[in-house]
């Protein structure tokens, strides 16, 4: 891709700007693109007193150093005499997201396609030659933007602080309950950190300004490099399905399987990108219209918080999961809760007294019939509506 060198206008050195004409955002700031759950915790962290204080004493402690190193000295660092195209691709995200440094990136060897931003003082990111080797380049600049975009929000820290706890909790799991909180931060952190990433999704959109091409690049993370044989539409019906999919077992069991994860599924990312890039937020943005980042100050706490809490409660109402239906009746009212928690479990069921048809042919209602089995100190088959215990779900499965 061939750049142009274009006069800073501030400090007279030179930028080097886009190949083709995209869209840049002087002085946006991450609240911009970042993730209602991901910018409440952000906010109320960066309003924290004593915060980078205590952040910088604690960096101490962390393999910060050691990671550098190892990255310097066992991985190619990035410039304009190594993988060039990577180099432009960075200081193109960095001049379109109005990055004031460019991190150091660095390519490492490993088959597997990954990509991160660590680092305590300063962020760095890493690909590696799996990643490299599978996305084209419009791809690659989606997934760069992504990291400059973890930048820019300064996720680097938490991330390498997670990083550091993940190896805590291995090391202490030998001592009775002794990484039980430890593991408690963990899940928490990586609650947060799976909204980050689709912060920083939308942070790779804003770069690459492509959306077909981040589209791709999920389907190639989840599928390989045979995009000939991929199809988006049918790899976004997928995102749908698992959502929608199943019964409260399922519901369970995706809770189960997402636990230890870092990232969200990658087609839960492309249904929430693609979401995104149709909403009027996204469309302010590219017109112009956003937060600064020289307004970050002055930015509540209680309201970042409530529209937390507003998209929280949107999702509870919009989500097509069955826990989430089932909260939904809980939430409404629902009368017989036992014969709805089993129907929920059990993907349908026999039919409710208020559904059982009403023929005086057929003998005694169901209600005497559950009172003359209560009499004769039988359970009913239903269970009353006190009855809130769920049948067995069976054993948890092993996590991946």
């Amino acid at each position: 891709m061939s750049n142009s060198d274009m006069s800073n206008g501030g400090g007279g050195g030179s930028e080097r700007v886009p190949g083709r004409d995209r869209q840049r955002f002087p002085g946006i700031s991450s609240r911009a693109y970042e993730h209602p759950a991901d910018r409440s915790a952000l906010v109320a962290l960066r309003k924290l007193t004593g915060f980078d204080v205590a952040f910088k004493a604690l960096s101490g402690l962390l393999p910060e150093r050691s990671l550098r190193l190892l990255y310097l000295s066992d991985s190619v660092r990035v410039s304009d005499r190594q993988f060039a195209h990577l180099h432009d691709m960075l200081r193109d995200a960095c001049y379109i997201l109005d990055l004031d440094k460019i991190p150091a990136m660095y390519v490492t060897q490993d088959p597997k396609p990954n990509a991160m931003c660590i680092g305590m003082d300063e962020p760095i990111i890493v690909v590696t030659t799996g990643l490299v080797e599978l996305l084209d380049e419009e791809e690659m600049r989606a997934v760069v933007g992504h990291e400059v975009g973890h930048a820019l929000s300064g996720h680097s820290v938490y991330r390498t602080i997670l990083l550091f706890l993940t190896n805590l909790a291995m090391k202490v799991a030998w001592i009775p309950l002794g990484n039980v909180a430890v593991m408690a931060l963990v899940t928490a952190l990586r609650e947060w950190f799976r909204k980050s990433e689709l912060s920083a999704d939308r942070a790779g959109l804003l770069v690459g300004q492509d959306l077909k091409a981040s589209m791709r690049g999920l389907m190639k993370l989840a599928g390989g490099h045979h995009l000939h044989e991929m199809n988006v539409d049918a790899f976004l019906e997928q995102a749908e399905e698992y959502e929608a999919g199943g019964d409260l077992r399922d519901s369970v069991l995706k809770i189960l399987n997402m636990l230890p994860r870092t990232h969200p599924f990658t087609t839960v990312r492309a249904a929430e990108l693609k979401k995104w890039a149709a909403t009027r937020d996204y469309q302010r943005i590219m017109d112009g219209h956003y937060p600064r980042r020289d307004e970050d100050k002055n930015t509540s706490i209680s309201d970042s918080f409530k529209e937390s809490a507003n998209h929280y409660a949107e999702s509870v109402r919009g989500s097509k999961d069955p826990l989430m239906a089932f909260v939904r009746d809980v939430a409404g009212g629902a009368g017989d809760l036992g014969s709805k928690l089993r129907e929920k479990f059990t993907g349908g069921g026999a039919p409710s007294a208020k559904e059982a048809p009403k023929d005086p042919s057929q003998g005694p209602s169901r209600d005497s019939g559950r009172d003359s089995a209560q009499d004769s100190g039988q359970d009913s088959a239903e269970g009353g509506p006190g009855d809130g215990t769920p049948p067995q779900a069976g054993p948890e499965p092993d996590r991946p």
